[in-house]
């Protein structure tokens, strides 16, 4: 019986997680797959707190070096986070020649192309299952089970504060800021928040995501963003009236070689599968040439779903290394290519959804069909409701798909007409044709 020795950098959620799952599952995991996973050593600062799981406390040390450079030790598992002494953990323990596993997916947004080149340099590997979904198994299906397939599109709804909190707000009819405190209250959410609500977090796991669906490292400019911070309830209101529900969604498609990336609040109709994920559940809908659509859900965060992406990784880098197969296809899959090309905004159509404040007097609405049609922009629908403040009349607009420059350009000439009363609100729409 082979037996793999990890040793584990940080003991927070995630890591408690991973000890509570072999714990729990080990002897089934043994029986699996012919390797008996040991846990040598845990290196974390605080070694004194409980955190819920039972424990020999000779394994526990302060000192992350001495467990990346002890040589009976065979995979290093990173979980202490951030973008710092992260990666000189991981850089050296890949030059130690040990497997490396990790969470941390702003590591990999922002040094990806480095680490998996490092990795591939040094002939061992680094595996990221958790950095994306938490539980959800996305990369893995990518790189086993839909490897014979061009990926067409990718819809995510990743970050489970973001949804919870666009749940809530069409469920109870609460202000976006009451609910992002509940969110803190209850642990959803970060303090600061900014990472949750604006997107961040979001595309740091699109940058990866869309990394190994193109074969080359992506960088986080090249993924437009922007979260959900002060979505009022009168768009969620109006997305409802619609048939449509707004979703935090990371959205990467294939345009002939070009690549779209962004992160933004979209209208997802009702009936789609994605519409249907709530609260903080997360969930990634992909399309491939050969096996059409698939839909992958679960819960995006957490002490034992993140744990158990974590322990598949452990177990998948044990068997690479008994069987020398060298740098696996979690590296390989990420740099087929040196770059990848993305779509301008000219040539990016989408549909959007726009809100404006229109003075009540004849012409006004003609003054924006007008900029419209200068801009070639055609409309799908119009809704004006008796609501007035101010003297001012909200109205929607829905247009049909149009080139995302001609929209900008139209929106800020639609800004500076004396008609319009307070700032423009726009979404993308998603119909997943």
């Amino acid at each position: 019986m082979q037996e793999v020795k990890i040793g584990i950098l940080g003991f927070g959620t995630v890591g408690a997680g991973v000890v509570e799952g072999f714990q729990k599952n080990g002897e089934l995991i043994t029986q699996r797959t012919g390797i008996r996973p040991v846990l040598a050593k845990i290196a974390d600062l605080d070694i004194e707190s409980d955190r819920g799981v039972v424990i020999d406390p000779g394994i526990l040390t302060t000192d992350a070096l001495s467990v990346i450079d002890d040589p009976e030790i065979d995979v290093i598992v990173e979980l202490i986070g951030g973008t710092t002494l992260a990666k000189d953990f991981v850089q050296r323990a890949l030059k130690n020649g040990k497997q490396v596993i990790t969470a941390n997916k702003a590591l990999l947004a922002e040094y990806g192309e480095e680490i998996y080149r490092y990795a591939q340099d040094q002939g061992v590997g680094i595996y990221y299952e958790a950095a994306v979904g938490g539980g959800i198994p996305v990369l893995r299906s990518q790189r086993a089970g839909l490897i014979g397939n061009q990926i067409e599109s990718i819809y995510g709804i990743l970050n489970g504060t973001c949804n919870y909190i666009l749940t809530r707000m069409e469920l109870e009819r609460l202000p976006f800021d009451e609910i992002l405190s509940d969110a803190q209250r209850l642990g959803y959410a970060e303090t600061p928040p900014d990472l949750d609500i604006d997107g961040i977090d979001t595309a740091h796991k699109a940058v990866i995501l869309a990394s190994m669906a193109y074969g080359a490292p992506v960088p986080m400019e090249a993924c437009k963003t922007s979260g959900i911070r002060g979505l009022s309830n009168q768009e969620i209101v109006n997305a409802e009236d619609l048939n449509y529900r707004i979703k935090l969604l990371a959205i990467i498609k294939d345009h002939d070689g070009e690549i779209e990336l962004s992160v933004e609040p979209t209208l997802v109709p009702k009936d789609h599968m994605i519409a249907s994920v709530s609260d903080a559940f997360n969930a990634v809908f992909v399309r491939g040439d050969i096996v059409d659509d698939t839909m992958y859900y679960g819960r995006g965060a957490g002490s034992l779903p993140t744990g158990s992406a974590v322990i598949g990784d452990i177990m998948e880098a044990a068997s690479d290394r008994f069987n020398h197969a060298g740098a696996p296809v979690s590296v390989n899959m990420m740099l087929q290519k040196d770059a990848l090309t993305y779509s301008p905004s000219h040539k990016i159509v989408k549909r959007y959804y726009l809100r404006i404040s229109l003075f009540d007097k004849p012409g006004s609405l003609g003054k924006v069909m007008e900029i419209m049609g200068n801009h070639h922009i055609s409309i799908a629908s119009v809704v004006q409701n008796e609501r007035f403040k101010g003297g001012y009349a909200p109205v929607i607009i829905l247009t049909h798909k149009v080139k995302d420059s001609n929209f900008i350009a139209a929106l800020k000439d639609i800004k500076a007409l004396d008609v319009s009363g307070a700032e423009p609100v726009a979404l993308r729409i998603e119909d997943f044709e």
